[in-house]
């Protein structure tokens, strides 16, 4: 028996007869198992080193170009797989395959966060940064052939939001433990941005998870445990859901939706339609490797995803390329 044998038969015996097991993951092509990892463990590498995470740590959350200490799509990434994997284990569920969840659920996202989601949606008519994710691992990646991870992984990846729930508990836990996440570390931000003050919080925030990002995390990790414990479904208690969807509601009028950061969004959505607009008539300027891939996707696919995959900083270098004439030097 190999590392790997040994680790999926501890599965069985160590894990909630609910949890998701390694040994009975499927992929589209079938491949020669690891000696040492277990299918779930196999995904959380291979997303690691994928060059759509890596793009990640230029990327923004909230802040465009915000500075050293503020959240980008790496950092939230890594924090909802932390939140997530402390869920699974409380709860004797699969960690890895939650944390392979947790590290790409991201990994379709744009340039500037949901102001460039937003500007590809309103160009192309149909854009979720979930389904691109998806699209990313599934066929973007390693030149084309994608990542062959497991269906679970993929699963978890596309429903971690929108109208359909992931199939697996791990699933779940990734879909909430991102809100978690995005909710306590956003709003950490902008305390450091200046933009809201704890006593600012409704007060069934305030007291049912209290003021601080860290005491807020684990109200809601606490609870999820307590309340999904020995049962086939994740779940919250109605105190702290409610809780939960107050606290959004304020980010959502504070800080997503604040007039202090629209300008800065309406400037991220206008560089990302010039680079649609450039790249749709002048193809031939993309990389040879999208160049290659027009043929079977089409030109609008093709430019989408080359432009959903540019981190925030490379995105503004192509519009000064672009869209600004050079100065040239030399004498009168």
């Amino acid at each position: 028996m190999n590392i790997r044998e040994r680790i999926e038969q501890q599965e069985y015996s160590l894990l909630s007869l609910y949890a998701a097991k390694s040994q009975e993951a499927k992929r589209n092509y079938r491949e020669e198992p690891c000696e040492f990892r277990t299918a779930y463990q196999r995904d959380r590498d291979r997303i690691i080193h994928s060059k759509a995470f890596r793009r990640l740590k230029h990327k923004t959350q909230v802040y465009i170009t915000p500075g050293d200490h503020y959240r980008m799509r790496m950092t939230h990434s890594l924090e909802v797989a932390q939140i997530s994997r402390t869920i699974a284990r409380g709860l004797l569920l699969n960690e890895d395959l939650t944390e392979a969840i947790a590290l790409g659920h991201d990994v379709g996202h744009t340039p500037f966060g949901h102001a460039g989601e937003e500007a590809l949606r309103e160009i192309v008519g149909h854009y979720n940064h979930n389904e691109q994710s998806l699209r990313v691992v599934e066929y973007l990646e390693h030149e084309g052939r994608g990542l062959n991870l497991t269906l679970d992984v993929k699963d978890g990846i596309l429903n971690h939001t929108g109208p359909n729930l992931p199939y697996t508990l791990e699933g779940n836990i990734v879909r909430i433990g991102d809100r978690i996440a995005y909710l306590c570390h956003d709003y950490d931000d902008g305390i450091r941005a200046g933009m809201i003050r704890p006593d600012d919080l409704p007060d069934r925030v305030t007291k049912v998870l209290g003021t601080k990002p860290s005491a807020m995390i684990t109200s809601m990790v606490k609870d999820m445990i307590e309340s999904s414990n020995g049962h086939n479904e994740i779940s919250m208690s109605p105190e702290v859901q409610q809780a939960m969807h107050e606290l959004r509601e304020f980010m959502f009028a504070k800080i997503y939706r604040s007039p202090a950061l629209e300008f800065d969004r309406k400037k991220a959505k206008f560089v990302v339609g010039k680079l649609f607009d450039f790249f749709m008539n002048s193809p031939d300027v993309l990389p040879q490797e999208f160049q290659n891939r027009e043929q079977k996707w089409g030109l609008q696919t093709t430019v989408v995803d080359y432009i959903a995959g540019l981190s925030d900083l490379y995105a503004i270098q192509l519009f000064k390329k672009i869209c600004i004439p050079s100065t040239w030097g030399g004498s009168d």
